[in-house]
């Protein structure tokens, strides 16, 4: 009996032993090291840091090629309006000081200023007392059907009445509108100013004035050169009645 006791304390032993060498396993194989965590961190936040300086620095270039593109774009833009705001400029400049037209005496004595840059061209005969044609640089040819010319002036052997008669064809098909004027300079005389398509071929504006028994025309043959017409020639128009 004595020897049965003591073996049944060995086993004891041997399990208490076994259980504590199992216990102490264990605890080895599920053990992390402290320091392992913010390391791991650290190499997440870096990574993390590097990714966003990269995007950062790629939209910074994106956004700086870009905005030059936009700046270039728009500091040309910037350099031709301020070139055409020059040449417009410059080209309403030289059109001072005013050249004078003086028509013959018993033709009212036609006064027209015009600008220096344009020429002119006069013509008299029986059928028309006076023709004159007034052209930027230089007068083209006068007989073909297409030009048109900034200024002409025109006194006719026709009545008002019946010179004014010769437009009722486009009043009636709405190509044209007339309306009552006077030139600021002569405002006792009343004509009619006729605007819209004054020919087949031209836009612009016409002037119809009694003169004595005559009959007196300016116009403009192009609506570029409208601002001038107004602006220009016909505040400063004159005639004797």
């Amino acid at each position: 009996m004595p020897c049965s006791y003591t073996n049944i304390n060995d086993l004891r032993s041997e399990e208490t032993s076994a259980t504590m060498s199992g216990m102490s396993t264990n605890r080895q194989g599920g053990y992390i090291d402290p320091l392992l965590i913010p390391l791991i961190a650290a190499v997440v936040l870096l990574v993390g840091v590097a990714g966003f300086g990269a995007w950062a620095y790629s939209s910074r270039q994106d956004y700086k090629n870009n905005s030059d593109q936009k700046s270039a774009v728009a500091s040309a833009a910037a350099v031709k309006a301020a070139q055409q705001k020059d040449a417009t400029k410059y080209a309403e400049e030289a059109k001072n000081p005013l050249k004078q037209f003086v028509g013959p005496s018993q033709y009212g004595s036609i006064t027209a200023k015009y600008p220096k840059t344009w020429s002119g061209y006069v013509i008299k005969n029986s059928s028309t007392p006076l023709s004159a044609y007034f052209q930027p640089d230089v007068v083209g040819d006068i007989l073909d059907q297409n030009s048109a010319y900034a200024l002409r002036i025109q006194v006719v052997n026709q009545s008002y009445a019946a010179q004014l008669q010769t437009y009722s064809s486009l009043v009636q098909g709405k190509k044209v509108t007339v309306s009552p004027y006077s030139f600021a300079k002569v405002p006792g005389v009343v004509g009619s100013r006729i605007d819209g398509q004054i020919s087949n071929k031209n836009q612009g504006t016409i002037i119809v004035m009694p003169l004595r028994n005559l009959t007196m025309l300016i116009s403009t043959e192009s609506q570029s050169f409208e601002p001038d017409f107004n602006n220009i020639i016909l505040p400063n128009f004159s005639f004797s009645p």
